[in-house]
């Protein structure tokens, strides 16, 4: 009876082996390892979405963007000049019901800055005193930013106004006349000397005046219609070459001229551009010239239509006061 219950209980084994326990442990093991595996190398898509370990640091990547400050034309206006991506000056002619036509150069503040010159013989200076940017031509130094100059205003012998140049006064100022400033930093302005020039805490460095105000408040002068009252012309005739400098209330600077026109029409083109306050500067046609360039130091064309003076007047030197315009 012993040997069967043995024989019995080793009938229990029939492989004669090992137990199967360890066998079933290992093998489950694998399984899982596999699995395991299998699961690290799926992608996000495959094994959907996880949610994000408080732990995780996660950085996204925005697309670059591109900014400009390029504005739009201006209806009516035509740009000459550039600084950069901005306008710096722009154009556009203006014809009266006679058939006049006025040329405008609109300097954008902000964009721009002027320099005053004297010229070779008026108004007299001692040279040797002044800086390379106001001498009788475009210095070196301004060449590269040069984007216009134009004309100055009358002889000083005239007694239309005072002169002051880089803080040096050549010309004393005077009360009450039309003057274009120019700050330490270069930007310009135009009023009455006295009453709205120089405004508190400004700092001018120089001054070009020029006779009565052709435009205040937005208004041509009383005097206007007045031919004698802005200055003698060749010949005694009213229409004749003329220029004219104004200023919007956005700070821009205008030059308005034509080869053939009275005072009213240049205060009328620079009213009809924006200008709420203006200047008459030189006349007749030997003396009203501007040049502008399509950038900074770039070739310089003639800007009013008949011109007498070539374009590159300033650049070789020229024997009247001028005002340079410059890239900032």
């Amino acid at each position: 009876m012993r040997h069967r219950a043995a024989a019995s209980r080793a009938g229990r084994r029939p492989f004669g082996g090992p137990s199967r326990a360890p066998v079933v442990g290992s093998l489950l093991a694998l399984v899982l390892v596999a699995i395991g595996v299998t699961a690290c190398a799926s992608t996000p898509d495959a094994a959907g979405p996880t949610k994000p370990s408080p732990h995780r640091t996660t950085t996204t990547t925005m697309p670059p963007t591109t900014t400009t400050t390029t504005e739009p034309e201006q209806p009516g206006w035509t740009p000459v000049s550039y600084v950069g991506l901005d306008i710096a000056v722009d154009e556009r002619t203006v014809t009266d019901p006679d058939g006049v036509q006025v040329t405008v150069f609109r300097f954008r503040a902000g964009r721009v800055r002027f320099d005053l010159h004297v010229g070779s013989q008026d108004p007299p200076a001692n040279l040797a005193a002044l800086p390379a940017n106001a001498q009788p031509a475009v210095s070196s130094a301004e060449a590269p930013s040069l984007l216009a100059a134009f004309n100055g205003g009358f002889q000083v012998s005239t007694g239309s106004g005072g002169f002051e140049v880089d803080g040096q006064t050549l010309v004393p100022l005077q009360s009450g006349v039309a003057s274009f400033a120019i700050d330490a930093n270069g930007t310009g302005h135009i009023g009455v000397w006295g009453q709205s020039l120089p405004a508190p805490g400004e700092q001018v460095t120089s001054v070009r005046q020029n006779l009565a105000p052709l435009v205040v408040n937005g208004q041509p002068s009383p005097q206007i219609g007045d031919i004698a009252a802005w200055g003698a012309t060749l010949g005694g005739g009213a229409a004749v070459a003329r220029s004219a400098l104004g200023e919007d209330p956005s700070g821009d600077i205008l030059y308005a001229a034509s080869m053939s026109a009275v005072p009213a029409d240049l205060a009328d083109a620079l009213v009809s551009s924006g200008a709420t306050t203006a200047m008459e500067l030189d006349i007749n046609p030997e003396w009203v010239q501007l040049a502008f360039a399509n950038s900074a130091g770039g070739p310089l064309q003639a800007g009013v239509p008949g011109q007498n003076r070539p374009a590159d007047q300033y650049t070789s030197g020229w024997t009247r006061d001028f005002v340079t315009v410059l890239a900032p």
